[in-house]
């Protein structure tokens, strides 16, 4: 790992907090080009530095589905249909969804109970949809823009290790 440390990272401001994750993703990343390793790596990264979530993982598409890959919190649901659920929506709009409160999303897929919020980014390799980012939280209203615009630039950093 770099050595600017995440110890302190649930007191740094969020802008803060993503270019530090970036940098040690990078760090963690730099020569390797093995997705699932890559992808394994930041969950981890995530869900051991964010404040306030119980999940972070990803899925990968597979024909109409996005099935399970590396995660990090209780066991998940493992094939979700394009345009089902969050991830679901995400995958089949190309566009980040921010979920305030799962229990209100109409078709929202439940894999934990604890789970009360929830941001998920699809992955794209150009106009390629690769898979969804799924971020979940037992606080409601617990992400943002700013976190979507923070976990994007990690997305980024994975996407740019497949090339």
């Amino acid at each position: 790992m770099h050595e600017t440390s995440l110890t302190d990272s649930h007191s740094l401001a969020p802008n803060e907090l993503y270019a530090l994750l970036e940098q040690q993703l990078r760090a963690i990343t730099q020569g390797e080009t093995d997705w699932i390793a890559n992808t394994a790596n930041c969950a981890a990264l995530l869900y051991h530095n964010l404040p306030q979530i119980n999940w972070a993982g990803f899925y990968f598409l597979q024909g109409n589905e996005l099935v399970l890959g590396p995660f990090q919190g209780r066991p998940a649901c493992v094939r979700i249909p394009v345009g089902k659920g969050v991830c679901g929506t995400a995958a089949q709009t190309l566009a980040a969804q921010i979920v305030p409160d799962v229990h209100k999303y109409p078709g929202h897929i439940a894999c934990d109970s604890a789970s009360n919020s929830e941001i998920v980014l699809p992955i794209c390799s150009g106009q390629k949809l690769l898979g969804v980012l799924d971020i979940d939280s037992p606080q409601f209203n617990r992400f943002n823009q700013q976190d979507a615009v923070g976990l994007q630039s990690l997305i980024d950093v994975l996407v740019e290790t497949r090339q």
